[in-house]
């Protein structure tokens, strides 16, 4: 994985390689900026040569893919520099706005007089998102300002996914009925694949080429709706043939419940990125940068056509057009959103109650709950060295990651919280070691 680079006036430079990286921190020709993403300044160069690079994104509900590659000159041809997937959290911000309109409803209400309602004189602004769905393109947009403060960002390529909700409930809407919502197609079998995650639905196999089975058959009346479709590998398809699913899986009744409960899984996904795709259009084309935007259908040929494995990051890396894709075989950063904190003061039981209060003041001496810190702990149960995000209690006893019960004077700061947590993708190649050692060799010198 490459290392971000910024000259003496923190203008970016080309990324280099983990080994330069470690080099100039030994000859203290740098200094480490920030460690995620990992980047250093160099103290005796001011500009230089740059390549064009290209932050492609690949858009989701739950999960968008960023690729930072450098573009060949005089072809087609992509290198992937950097690669990371961003978890949302817009699902627990709707939850939590929720829980505060209850609150808020109870305290007009309780122990108070009764006050009518106030005729509705809110006006949204035009093009208004709700919160949870705002976020979406609030967390993109601020890791594209973020790597083009550290990459020489020439471009942008994105992903503009259409869902046609309508053609997904029922394929055969047309006529007047059809005008009257989105007339976007949408590859119906790329959903029912997406939505049972790329695996057959009977046996679970990954990795092999799969069918659309109707559960139930097309001679026992069956639609060719997708809440009546999901991907089967070719054995199990013949075997099925056209039995109930019910006596197919009359010996597995987990896969026979999992099917089914997949099968009236809401569109709640598919709405999301309807709403957002726009809106995240226009803030990427406020940026002046040219952007390209690409279909799922080519980000798939573009995958199936190289060889590239299936995953957020490099589905991300296939956007647009791509000849060829080479150093795709990197670490994936896990970048998930987990906000600054919150003004509520206690915590609350299922009914509502308080059963706890967080400390008045977030800082305790200079950690606050977030920050990623290093724990050199030599004797105890926790001996060893931890590193990850930090939960602070007023006492001086912290959670280190999973280590709890660290004291205070064992902490030192890395990185100040950003509002998000790092890690390793679970889909991505195990961390390289070499990018493990500069990591840990370069934290004490920490600026």
């Amino acid at each position: 994985m490459a290392v971000f680079v910024l000259d003496k006036h923190k203008k970016p430079l080309m990324p280099c390689s983990e080994k330069r990286a470690r080099l100039l921190l030994d000859r203290r020709r740098a200094v480490v900026v920030k460690r995620y993403p990992f980047t250093i300044r160099l103290k005796d160069r001011v500009g230089g040569e740059t390549q064009p690079v290209r932050v492609k994104l690949d858009p989701g509900s739950k999960t968008t893919g960023i690729a930072v590659t450098r573009e060949e000159d005089g072809n087609k041809g992509t290198t992937v520099i950097w690669l990371a997937e961003l978890v949302h959290r817009g699902r627990q911000i709707s939850e939590a706005l929720t829980a505060r309109r209850a609150f808020r409803r109870r305290r007009r209400g309780a122990n108070l007089r009764y006050r009518e309602p106030r005729f509705d004189n809110r006006r949204r602004p035009e093009g208004w998102l709700p919160p949870s769905l705002q976020h979406r393109v609030d967390t993109c947009m601020s890791w594209v300002d973020r790597l083009r403060r550290l990459v020489p960002v020439a471009g942008i390529a994105v992903e503009r996914v259409r869902f046609d909700t309508q053609l997904l409930e029922n394929p055969d809407i047309s006529g007047v009925e059809y005008q009257q919502g989105t007339l976007a197609g949408y590859e119906v079998r790329e959903y029912v694949f997406e939505k049972h995650g790329r695996c057959c639905a009977y046996c679970g196999v990954t990795g092999v080429p799969l069918n659309l089975d109707h559960v139930v058959a097309r001679a026992r009346g069956g639609s060719n709706r997708p809440s009546n479709l999901v991907p089967a590998c070719i054995p199990c398809n013949d075997e099925k043939g056209t039995q109930p699913v019910e006596v197919f899986l009359a010996g597995n009744p987990q896969a026979l419940a999992r099917i089914k409960a997949a099968l009236k899984a809401p569109l709640r996904d598919a709405a999301a990125v309807n709403a957002t795709r726009w809106a995240l259009w226009e803030a990427l084309d406020a940026t002046d940068l040219p952007i390209e935007a690409s279909s799922g259908g080519r980000t798939k040929f573009n995958r199936a056509r190289l060889g590239v494995p299936k995953t957020h990051a490099l589905d991300a890396a296939c956007v647009g057009e791509v000849e060829t894709l080479s150093d795709w075989a990197i670490p994936t950063v896990e970048i998930k959103a987990t906000g600054r904190g919150g003004y509520c003061r206690t915590n609350v039981n299922v009914s509502g109650f308080p059963r706890g209060y967080y400390t008045r003041t977030k800082v305790v001496r200079g950690f606050r709950t977030g920050d990623i810190v290093r724990a050199d702990v030599s004797t105890g149960k926790h001996a060893g060295i931890h590193v990850g995000r930090v939960a602070v209690r007023a006492t001086g006893s912290f959670k280190v990651g999973k280590a709890d019960g660290i004291n205070i004077k064992h902490c030192k700061l890395i990185q100040r919280a950003d509002g998000y947590g790092y890690g390793r993708a679970a889909a991505a190649l195990p961390l390289q070691p070499s990018l493990t050692a500069l990591a840990g060799a370069s934290a004490r010198r920490f600026r």
